[in-house]
């Protein structure tokens, strides 16, 4: 009945079925995690003092640059099977480190500090891996018809986290959230494990082992080859460009919200709900559209127009902020650019990626995704710093900003374009993608 029931809402094929399940709870319990742990850290980033947001910005996108040449050595030497584990067990790691630290109340503001820059930093690495591996198994078509699905299961994942996050803050305490986060997270590792078995034997009920897999396979390469795959590549400078005008534009956003909130309440439970109620109606408005919408509008109209209508989101939000700049609106425009992001144009922009070589897709979209995102959410942090600084008030800035959105609008129809060629030469080559091949030889 669960297969029926996905073949109509998804249509999905055989062989696809069983990776498409595991993908879907490998993501929900990853931003179920990460949704535990959110509120938190806009908390902890207010108590840090919202003067000094740039000066943490700045300090992920150090920690980044410093992390990112590690992971890409890690790539390198170690298969997909197990560097992805290692990925997430290094996070629980941590997660158990801050726990002992807030539990002891150990210098609390200077942990809040490295608290909201260690989450800034999680977040980008476990989602950008796990995209990353999304579009190492599937092919651009099968992107255009699953990843709304797939990224369905993230957004259930955001709902639940809230949810839990609002049922167990009071009986546990903030504080002891981050272990319901730790087991969560490990829930993303076994789902992870559990993906590479079904991705190498898609049509089998309970496979063999032993069959071969692009998992097993190292991807070789120096450790600072994805810089230079951006560098080289239009394409991916392209899409590096995209990520960095989304990242302008949510760090002015954030900016704004985190003043505007500031000066509504100075107790820091009503902030934390405050926050917390944003995820809850984002998620519940993201998985309704990505369950009945995404997969058939990112198919029908092509993964440039379903990217580009996330700058419209925020040119028109930034338009009303700049003549409303009240803490409804905010709380508006907040959900509206979050769901268009995580129900459209997110999953959009990761099919874009199911047309690079394998190497590509783990080594130069984790420097777009990390280094260019992080990198351009420090530079406008300072820049909006400057702005502020310069004697603009908040609703100069949000009109500043609507013309930016039209330039990232026109970018997004350019990449879409660019993906379509590609996807034609990558079909009439025969591709790479695991799952895609695998489940063509089975139909055959």
């Amino acid at each position: 009945m669960l297969q029926r029931w996905l073949v109509r809402v998804v249509a999905a094929r055989p062989g696809e079925l069983r990776s498409l399940g595991w993908s879907f709870a490998y993501f929900f319990c990853l931003l179920a995690g990460y949704y535990v742990l959110r509120p938190l850290r806009d908390e902890m980033g207010i108590a840090g003092g919202v003067r000094n947001l740039q000066w943490l910005f700045t300090a992920t996108f150090a920690v980044m640059l410093a992390a990112v040449p590690l992971f890409g050595a890690l790539v390198a030497r170690v298969p997909r099977r197990r560097f992805i584990p290692i990925v997430y067990h290094f996070f629980v790691a941590n997660i158990a480190i801050f726990w002992v630290l807030l539990a002891l109340d150990v210098g609390r503001l200077h942990v809040a500090r490295v608290f909201f820059v260690w989450i800034s930093v999680f977040n980008l690495f476990a989602v950008s891996v796990f995209w990353s591996y999304m579009a190492d198994l599937f092919s651009s078509e099968q992107g255009k018809r699953l990843f709304g699905f797939i990224a369905a299961g993230g957004s259930a994942g955001a709902l639940a986290g809230p949810i839990l996050t609002v049922w167990l803050a009071v009986p546990l305490g903030p504080t002891h959230l981050l272990i319901v986060a730790a087991v969560l997270l490990e829930g993303a590792v076994l789902c992870a494990r559990r993906l590479e078995i079904a991705a190498a034997h898609p049509d089998r009920a309970e496979p063999s082992r032993a069959a071969p897999s692009t998992g097993h396979a190292k991807l070789g390469g120096g450790w600072l080859a994805g810089i230079t795959m951006v560098l080289r590549s239009p394409y991916l400078a392209g899409i590096a460009l995209w990520v960095a005008l989304l990242s302008l534009a949510g760090t002015f956003l954030y900016f704004q919200q985190a003043g505007i909130v500031a000066a509504a309440s100075d107790d820091p439970a009503v902030r934390t709900r405050i926050f917390a109620g944003i995820d809850l109606v984002v998620g519940i408005l993201t998985i309704a559209v990505q369950f009945l919408a995404t997969g058939r509008l990112i198919t029908r109209f092509g993964a440039g127009p379903a990217a580009a209508f996330l700058p419209l989101v925020f040119g028109a939000g930034f338009a009303v902020l700049g003549f409303a700049p009240a803490l409804a609106v905010v709380i508006v425009f907040q959900a509206a650019q979050r769901t268009a992001n995580f129900a459209l144009s997110n999953p959009a922009r990761e099919v874009l990626f199911t047309v690079l070589a394998r190497e590509e897709k783990y080594k130069a979209k984790n420097v777009i995704d990390i280094v260019v995102f992080r990198g351009a959410d420090a530079a406008s942090g300072w820049l909006y710093a400057t702005m502020r600084a310069a004697g603009l008030d908040l609703s100069a800035i949000a009109l500043a900003s609507v013309p930016v959105a039209a330039l990232w609008f026109a970018l997004a129809l350019a990449l879409g374009r660019a993906h379509e060629r590609r996807a034609q030469r990558r079909a009439s080559d025969g591709g790479d993608n695991v799952i895609a091949n695998q489940t063509d030889r089975s139909m055959k």
